[in-house]
């Protein structure tokens, strides 16, 4: 049954749109998702569909876009007048991982990569909402801590880099080729902790 017999507000419409386009896209990957099986996923008709997205690309666009956005604002909310800089970059550092070994995330990475041959704003998209954003917002602390003199004077946005990179770099490359399991929380504490001490090693303020 459709249910816009009780129709609700549209940004609760199109929540539910969304989440059922996450469903059958996770599922069946870009090419293999069609109109009609996200509009009965999302219970609504196809004629609702369309007129909130009037293409399946216009809706994978949209999803993907918020899905990292949304990721980018929760994890990034870094307090600039936080001075225990070790502290914040850790906390930021096992969020990071802890989003980014989760299964629907790893799909949603490896779905996007896949549609990217074909339409590479997706790809760009993807990028600029998720990872541009998360190294601005990074950024922006790693230079107020400059300036109260707590890092050394650096390139923030190459140091930004280096950090995410160097949380990352263990555990996301393996996971994506489905190569063993996802990390255990002592795995996480351990690569993080040693992450902030070379990201520290490197930018510290000098002594």
């Amino acid at each position: 049954m459709d249910t816009d017999t009780l129709a609700p507000p549209e940004t609760e419409k199109r929540r539910q749109i969304l989440d059922g386009a996450r469903e059958v896209f996770l599922a069946a990957g870009f090419d293999g998702a069609s109109m009609g099986a996200i509009a009965k996923a999302a219970g609504v008709s196809k004629g609702t569909l369309y007129v909130y997205f009037d293409s399946k690309e216009a809706l994978f666009e949209a999803l993907t876009l918020e899905e990292k956005r949304g990721l980018a604002e929760n994890l990034f909310r870094l307090d600039h007048g936080d001075s225990d800089v070790p502290a914040v970059l850790r906390r930021l550092g096992l969020s990071l991982l802890d989003a980014m070994v989760r299964p629907d995330h790893v799909a949603a990475v490896r779905m996007v990569i896949g549609a990217s041959d074909k339409f590479p704003r997706f790809g760009r998209a993807f990028y600029e909402a998720g990872p541009v954003q998360g190294r601005a917002r990074l950024r922006a602390y790693l230079d107020a801590q400059v300036a109260a003199g707590r890092l050394r004077p650096m390139d923030s946005d190459l140091a930004a880099r280096h950090f995410l990179d160097l949380c990352a770099a263990t555990t996301m490359r393996r996971l994506l080729f489905a190569v063993g399991d996802p990390p255990t929380q002592a795995e996480r504490d351990y690569w993080v902790g040693e992450a902030v001490r070379v990201f520290l090693a490197g930018y510290g303020a000098e002594e």
